[in-house]
């Protein structure tokens, strides 16, 4: 069967195609349009179709739009109600509704040739569910499943257990209690942009002291049942709103370090009374928007009764466009194949990078290991624009859009996030070499996708302090040379000339922008940016042979 899945409800617009049950090709709109999240989360927006990513694709896979099985949306207009019955203050939430049940037509004239017929809807949570437990890696058993997000159709999470790939829900809470819309509000109160931003308040936590978690234990509760409530909660109580340029202030940090540890404390109550109730499944599978939060996740892994957590790579709502995809291609008799890895977006081979290269009229080598010429620049303390294979699906930078740059200097730090034109407060994080991890880090292994953190062993603090947070964690990325031989040997070159298994990674952008997808962007961000090598594929862009740097 082939499936092409669609997000475009609320934000992170993307199309995923499942074709007999595997996984052949998924991306976010924002890849294709350069519109970071590809678009606000708001009802006025609903219409905007992932209509690139869609068609990118179907080509990608050649296959023809009437060749579809099926169009898998993740929104259930039918399972809507009004907001007011919900408790959201939400005027025009009936406008998002409205442009959901127009769905099939809008998809019949962006995808010419597709039979609105074949749309078929998909509950958010269920589409959400099926990202995680259907393309989690075989447990050999059940999978409970824990979605925990903003918002859906009327609810804002679900349990439930997956059993020869059909799911059981088990609970879900219904709307307005939500504890992502919590995140959201605190990120707004803190003067970020909510529904983007969530992931620096969580990094701000670590700065402050949960002097209000006793408040915030009366307020967000979890119930006997499994479900959880959430009372309005007086913000400017605790620390005035901040405005987008305001001044960060103590006060500010001990209300994210007060929010973050009640938000943990609850994800893993419902964690365990999930156990029980899927009677004893050994393997969790998580996703939603606040599946993201990576402390909250390694907080489940060491304290929950689970043998194994994984969460899914896009756990926002981008991945419920494969999550739909999946449900439909099961309803339809294909039995799901496990993902593999998230390098499912667009890539260009090395005779296409050379003509880009050639087009720019850039000077370039082709030396004999990528790998190799980009560790003697890191070694050499440069900074590397990293551009191999295809995109990845999901917000991490996972070895193929990154930018690169040495662990050992206190420095690096200041100099990512400058080059960025982030915050100084954010971490950079690490990636390593798997049969490395042991000796400097503990916690979650493998960790592949970079979705938890971990604990680094103090002595290696000292060593790598550009990837060790203020509170001694690190996010780390497993580097398995199985799957990914090229970045597994650019470590252990940088290894072996430095001494250290470890390199920084972070995402090939800029603040505010999304990452680099395509061959010129990465040049764009080259040219623009002091960074010291472009490893594009197999070629070497140095910047001294531009007339400046090292």
């Amino acid at each position: 069967m082939r499936v092409l899945g669609i997000n475009a409800i609320f934000h992170d617009p993307a199309a995923a195609l499942v074709v007999d049950g595997r996984v052949v090709a998924a991306a976010e709109e924002e890849r294709f349009s350069r519109r970071k999240h590809g678009k606000r989360p708001l009802p006025f927006s609903a219409w905007e179709l992932p209509e690139l990513s869609a068609a990118w694709c179907l080509a990608a896979a050649g296959i023809d739009v009437g060749s579809l099985d099926a169009v898998a949306y993740s929104f259930d207009p039918g399972l809507c109600q009004d907001t007011a019955e919900l408790g959201l203050n939400d005027p025009w939430d009936w406008l998002r509704v409205d442009y959901a049940q127009r769905a099939p037509q809008f998809l019949a004239a962006a995808l010419p040739g597709l039979d609105p017929e074949k749309v078929r809807f998909v509950p958010h949570h269920v589409a959400h569910a099926a990202s995680a437990g259907l393309a989690a890696p075989p447990a050999g058993d059940d999978t409970a499943v824990l979605v925990l997000d903003g918002r859906g159709e009327v609810a804002s999470h679900l349990a439930g257990v997956y059993r020869d790939g059909q799911l059981s829900a088990l609970r879900s809470q219904r709307l307005p209690h939500s504890l992502g819309l919590l995140y959201e509000d605190l990120t707004r109160h803190l003067g970020f942009l909510h529904s983007s931003d969530e992931y620096k308040v969580m990094a701000l936590a670590s700065y402050g002291r949960p002097r209000h978690l006793g408040m915030l234990r009366e307020l967000v509760r979890v119930t006997d049942d499994g479900g959880f409530h959430v009372e309005r909660i007086d913000w400017a109580s605790m620390a005035k709103a901040r405005t987008a340029d305001g001044e960060m202030t103590d006060d500010h940090a001990d209300l994210a370090a007060s929010v973050q540890g009640r938000l943990e404390e609850v994800i893993l109550d419902l964690s365990r009374w999930l156990y029980d109730a899927s009677g004893g499944a050994t393997t969790l599978a998580m996703a939603g928007g606040v599946a993201l939060n990576c402390v909250a996740n390694a907080r489940i892994a060491a304290e929950g009764p689970y043998r194994d957590v994984w969460v899914q790579p896009a756990a926002g709502d981008a991945g419920t466009a494969l999550g739909a995809a999946l449900h439909v291609a099961g309803e339809l008799g294909d039995r799901s194949a496990p993902i593999t890895g998230v390098d499912l977006g667009r890539g260009w081979t090395d005779e296409e990078l050379e003509a880009e290269l050639r087009r720019a009229a850039l000077p370039y080598t082709r030396p004999a290991s990528i790998a190799g010429e980009a560790a003697r620049v890191l070694a050499d303390n440069g900074i590397v624009a990293w551009y191999q294979g295809r995109s990845e699906y999901g917000p991490r930078a996972l070895g193929h859009r990154s930018l690169l740059a040495h662990p050992g200097d206190p420095d690096t730090t200041r100099r990512m996030n400058d080059v960025k034109g982030r915050e100084q407060f954010r971490p950079i994080a690490p990636m390593v070499r798997a049969e490395r991890f042991a000796e400097i880090f503990e916690g979650v292994y493998p960790s592949p996708y970079m979705l938890f953190v971990h604990r680094v062993k103090p002595a290696w603090r000292d060593r790598i302090p550009a990837v060790t947070h203020v509170d001694g964690t690190a996010r780390v990325q497993t580097v398995h040379p199985e799957t990914e031989p090229v970045l597994a040997e650019l470590l252990a070159e940088f290894d072996r000339l430095t001494g250290l298994p470890v390199v920084v990674n972070t995402s090939l952008n800029t603040a505010g922008r999304p990452m680099v997808d395509t061959p010129r962007e990465a040049m764009e961000l080259f040219g623009s940016a002091p960074v010291d090598l472009l490893a594009l594929g197999p070629f070497a862009v140095h910047r001294r042979a531009l007339g400046g740097g090292r």
